[in-house]
């Protein structure tokens, strides 16, 4: 996750959550994509890796992977996994999404973690996000709507249905699911969850 909160037990967090399946929206997207032409690996960055779930996916599936996390703890753990195949390309920096700088890709995912920056670094990151997705690259992940009931919480960042179809304008939707749900978070705490689940790629006609 992209917290950078020191006070949290973040290997006991990866330890029970990395043998979860990857995000369904991540499947989505990746299922959507052609064979690499030439050959040649695609390239993911995952914003926010967290304990990896998606990563082992997409390395799985042959893709280079650029894993970045607030924590070194997330890296090395995804690092040491036992399903981390062999021939993995997998490539890790430790820093804040807002700060880092990753190269052209064809996939940006970010699995419940691009909310939790300030609305000021959002609009930033989003920024960053559409200009290193190449032609026909695709985001995968979610963002929080204003009725969830983390909603106000300093350093978070909420958008209504309006705002993500703004966002989402430069964009081909193949994927806008809004769910509302009370349940728990990873760490047992009772929430409603507003959730925008969202695969969208890059027009082809826009770049």
């Amino acid at each position: 996750m992209n917290t950078g909160s020191k006070d949290r037990d973040w290997a006991a967090y990866y330890a029970k959550t990395g043998d979860r399946p990857p995000r369904d929206t991540l499947v989505f997207a990746l299922d959507r994509f052609d064979a690499a032409p030439g050959g040649t690996p695609r390239l993911a960055v995952d914003l926010g890796a967290g304990s990896g779930r998606d990563v082992i996916e997409m390395l799985r599936r042959g893709w280079r992977v650029l894993a970045i996390d607030a924590e070194p703890d997330a890296i090395d753990f995804l690092k040491a996994r036992p399903d981390l195949p062999p021939e993995a390309d997998l490539s890790g920096m430790v820093s804040r999404f807002e700060d880092a700088d990753w190269p052209e890709c064809d996939l940006v995912n970010s699995s419940f973690a691009l909310p939790l920056c300030t609305p000021a670094e959002f609009e930033r990151v989003w920024r960053r996000i559409e200009t290193s997705l190449r032609p026909g690259g695709r985001f995968a992940g979610q963002l929080y709507g204003d009725r969830d009931s983390w909603a106000g919480r300093e350093g978070i960042t909420f958008h209504t249905r309006a705002d993500i179809e703004a966002l989402l304008a430069g964009f081909e939707i193949e994927r806008l699911e809004e769910e509302e749900d009370d349940s728990v978070t990873p760490r047992g705490e009772a929430k409603h969850w507003h959730v925008f689940h969202i695969v969208a790629r890059v027009r082809l006609s826009d770049v």
